[in-house]
């Protein structure tokens, strides 16, 4: 479906490239609306030839159309029929600690992992070091928090 989107917004673009073909009118936009329903009525496998044949009439190629990706990604995250590919894990990685907030840090790190003191304070000395993997987005986002209050710059991956 997203290559779909994509490739109608690929022929969008194209069409405003082009000289337009008829004089614009009221009746364009009922057609464009009868159209978008018709779409909507395909299955994956129909929506897949319309693509592959937007593709070859147009001489567009939809998988690399960069505003046509965008417009997909809007629907993605207005939430379609398909699941987004949003992550749910998170590998939280601390990658810098400032020499004036190693104690700090270290405090934060034993309070998250559970590690003794020698431990954390290898972490933090090491860093850029994974503290945390596979933590639910929500988990992950409050140590990162707890993390950069403390001093230190952690990314999440």
């Amino acid at each position: 479906m997203q290559r779909l989107l994509i490739a109608a917004s690929a022929v969008a673009v194209a069409g405003f490239m082009a000289p337009p073909a008829r004089p614009t009118s009221v009746r364009m936009d009922a057609s464009v609306d009868s159209i978008l329903e018709d779409i909507k009525g395909l299955t994956l496998v129909e929506a897949s030839e319309l693509v592959s044949k937007i593709e070859e009439t147009f001489g567009v190629d939809a998988s690399s159309a960069p505003v046509a990706m965008a417009v997909a990604g809007g629907a993605a995250a207005g939430g379609g029929d398909e699941a987004a590919d949003e992550k749910d894990e998170f590998d939280v990685v601390l990658t810098e600690v400032p020499a004036d907030k190693k104690i700090a840090v270290l405090k934060i790190v034993r309070t998250i992992t559970g590690l003794g003191l020698k431990e954390a304070k290898g972490m933090v000395e090491s860093a850029p070091v994974t503290i945390k993997e596979g933590a639910p987005k929500d988990e992950a986002a409050d140590i990162q928090k707890q993390i950069e209050e403390g001093g230190a710059k952690v990314e999440l991956k």
